[in-house]
């Protein structure tokens, strides 16, 4: 599951080092009876074995799909709220948009490294990303909207349009994600990254402005459609983590993980579309 956010190659790690899936395990040791095999059971208890429905990912603790997308709903909700009340908030109060643009952001991304790379998994720190971003979601969409009137609807509407079609197209067999697909992602996601803290170092230096390097010409576009087009495909390598995981009998604590490594993309997704729509009103 490499090639996309740390959340997933941090599952994928884990479950290629442990049997998730129970397979391979001894059994257990009966009194009177040889360690590698187990206790002998009569005709009653056969039967009885016979006539139980056969254990789901539920019974055995692994992750379904419906787990991930509850979860999803769950944090994006939350997301949404958090939003909503910040962009309330700095309607009423102009002079909080910076402050509450910052925590959000460089917050966010604190909390985001330290989920990704910490043992454990806390549904408290993932639900308090979700705020974060939240709140940087909002206060970023109160400034473009202030410069660019309209423009929050319709990059909402085009990001849940973009989600909607990724995931049919993904579920449908349209778009593929392979081992070489990961590679070349996880190589043009890396550049990607680096053009774009380049771009941020060069802007706080006064060496650009505006949108930076590309500006708002034809350049500029062109970036900002890679970004959409990585951040758009990045869900689709998020559905078949998750598909993997199910799989693999990921335990279901990690269905927490999967949502929050969704909405990650979705975040990122929606602050690109933001961007090109800005340029291209430009």
């Amino acid at each position: 599951m490499a090639g996309n956010n740390p959340v997933f190659g941090k599952i994928d790690k884990e479950l290629r080092e442990q049997s998730y899936a129970g397979f391979g395990q001894p059994a257990q040791q009966q009194p009177g009876y040889p360690s590698a095999y187990p206790a002998p059971v009569d005709a009653d208890q056969l039967e009885t074995m016979w006539q139980r429905p056969s254990a789901g990912p539920l019974q055995t603790g692994r992750v379904t799909f419906d787990d991930v997308v509850m979860k999803t709903l769950s944090l994006f909700a939350v997301l949404l709220l958090t939003a909503a009340a910040t962009w309330v908030v700095t309607s009423a109060q102009p002079q909080l948009v910076t402050p509450i643009w910052l925590v959000g952001m460089f917050g966010g991304l604190v909390l985001g490294l330290v989920i990704a790379f910490m043992k454990k998994v806390s549904v408290p720190l993932i639900l308090g990303y979700a705020i974060l971003e939240g709140a940087f979601v909002g206060a970023f969409s109160r400034v473009m909207e202030a410069w660019y009137p309209g423009i929050v609807m319709t990059a909402v509407v085009a990001t849940l349009a973009t989600f909607a079609g990724m995931f049919l197209g993904y579920r449908m067999g349209f778009i593929k994600v392979t081992s070489r697909s990961r590679r070349i992602f996880g190589m043009a996601l890396m550049g990607y990254l680096l053009f774009s803290l380049a771009n941020v170092v060069a802007l706080m230096f006064g060496w650009t402005h505006g949108w930076g390097f590309g500006g708002s010409g034809m350049l500029g576009i062109a970036i900002s459609v890679l970004g959409v087009g990585l951040a758009s495909y990045s869900l689709a390598v998020d559905f078949d983590s998750v598909e993997q995981g199910v799989r693999m009998g990921a335990p279901e604590r990690y269905s927490w993980l999967f949502a929050h490594g969704i909405i990650v993309s979705l975040v990122w997704l929606y602050v690109e579309i933001l961007r090109l729509l800005a340029r291209m009103r430009d």
